[in-house]
């Protein structure tokens, strides 16, 4: 048996809070994970005194991307999934305060987030977002925890024990995959479709209705996201004094269509014009939308981080709105199925990390995820299906990551658009070929992305030091 990470596609897709998976979500769910690791080892109550340091690109653009409201919500032991995003400002506030924090929600302990959540701008070996939990006990002993954020919201250690984990469960995969290669002659030997395949998988760590239950709250929060960024007017916070698009945009194209919720909007939209200019509209808007939501610490999926949270939805939109009126949840699971199952690909072969690899490797991946996805629905067949990915991700090579100011929206929310329009392109281009005669197969565009990645210089990997983030100064904003 190959030893192959196992990533179910709701590691793919996670639900989670803005403005990013690898500096917000990241560090949320390595406090957490700090703090049941205290509780295995019998020495959370031991606790008196924490402090957390930040390495690297944590530290660059960690303020931007409310890195430290993070670590102090993770802290506090609250659930990135459900805790109300609206409470957070209020939570902060006690704390910074009151300079005392609730660990875990169960132990009052002395805190200045001031002085006790270090910036280094150093970079550790294993991975450019390091974040090191240190607690001093009642002993007099002291206890240190290193975690890595190394995309999407996936938290490490340097020893990689999760993964080991995470191999042993792979046994009960009954198609173990690490290639494009491999994921197509299974297809062909059990004659399955991508997401069919997949979801035989999927059923090995879960039931179907827990499957379906869960693939149901994934869209729900995208198309909330959606919605609430379509209807919500004003500027981002964070200082560049950026508006927000998706309203005006939202506005012109929706007209005088009635509707009280997100169910009816859909149904609103597929009645409104459809020329080629208004498809463009929309499916930016719809991007635009998730990624303001992003942009303000609102409720997104991680798809497969935050800063490409609308790439997917966007194009899962469209398909719902202007390909096929009678879509449902079938369509949207057959839709995340496959494309939580490319993005699995990308992270085994490359990464997803914008820290290692550049946006590429963010707007990159989850265009090439959507592109594949829409290509099944749209009655491709696996070949096309990575030949559309692979497409997608070809034209996104190079893709530098360099937010000014270390705020995930310029250029950020964007290129959320483009992705999304990149894909329903690489679909067509996809369904309108012989796979056979594909030049380029997805493994080696995945290679190719990964040396990419390698050479490419760390002032354009989320740290802010290049690119637009040094020639755009907050004054021009």
């Amino acid at each position: 048996m190959k030893k192959i990470e196992s990533i179910s596609v709701f590691d793919m897709l996670k639900i989670g809070v803005g403005p990013s998976s690898s500096h917000t979500l990241g560090p949320w769910r390595a406090a957490r994970r700090w703090i049941s690791k205290l509780k295995d080892k019998g020495k959370f109550d031991n606790v008196e005194r924490i402090t957390v340091e930040l390495y690297g690109s944590l530290t660059l653009t960690g303020k931007g991307h409310a890195t430290d409201i993070a670590v102090l919500l993770g802290l506090e032991g609250l659930d990135p999934q459900k805790f109300p995003i609206e409470d957070i400002s209020g939570v902060i506030e006690r704390i910074r305060k009151e300079r005392k924090l609730s660990f875990n929600s169960e132990r009052l302990l002395d805190f200045d987030s001031e002085t006790q959540i270090i910036f280094n701008k150093k970079f550790k070996p294993f991975h450019p977002n390091g974040i090191t939990f240190r607690a001093q006990l009642s002993s007099g002993k002291r206890t240190t925890d290193t975690f890595y954020s190394i995309g999407g919201g996936f938290v490490v250690q340097e020893e990689r024990k999760r993964s080991k984990i995470k191999q042993e469960q792979l046994k009960g995969f009954p198609y173990p995959i690490q290639s494009g290669k491999e994921l197509l002659a299974y297809c062909k030997a059990e004659n399955l479709k991508i997401s069919e395949l997949v979801l035989e998988n999927e059923k090995s760590l879960n039931t179907e209705e827990e499957i379906n239950f869960r693939l149901k709250e994934i869209w729900n929060v995208m198309l909330d996201s959606m919605y609430t960024g379509c209807h919500t007017e004003g500027t981002l916070p964070g200082g560049l004094n950026v508006r927000r698009r998706a309203f005006d945009s939202h506005k012109n194209l929706i007209g005088d269509s009635n509707y009280t919720n997100a169910e009816e909007w859909i149904t609103a939209i597929r009645g409104t014009e459809v020329k080629f200019r208004q498809i463009l509209k929309w499916v930016s808007c719809f991007a635009l939308a998730v990624n303001e939501v992003n942009a303000s610490l609102g409720r997104v999926v991680t798809a497969p981080t935050n800063g490409s949270a609308g790439v997917i939805p966007a194009v899962m939109m469209y398909y719902m709105v202007i390909e096929n009126h009678d879509a449902n949840f079938e369509d949207i699971r057959q839709f995340m199925l496959v494309a939580g199952e490319i993005g699995s690909l990308f992270k085994k072969g490359a990464t997803i990390s914008a820290a290692m690899g550049g946006c590429q490797a963010e707007i990159g991946v989850s265009s090439a995820m959507a592109a594949g996805a829409l290509t099944e629905l749209m009655g491709g067949t696996p070949e096309q299906v990575l030949m559309a990915s692979e497409i997608a991700m070809e034209h996104h090579l190079g893709l530098t990551c360099d937010p000014i100011a270390g705020l995930v929206q310029i250029p950020c929310i964007e290129r959320n658009a483009m992705g999304a329009i990149k894909a329903i392109n690489a679909c067509e281009m996809a369904l309108d070929t012989d796979a056979r005669n594909a030049k380029v197969p997805l493994d080696k565009v995945i290679e190719t992305m990964w040396q990419t990645a390698k050479d490419m210089n760390s002032k354009y990997k989320e740290t802010s030091e290049g690119g637009l983030a040094v020639n755009v100064a907050l004054s021009d904003c």
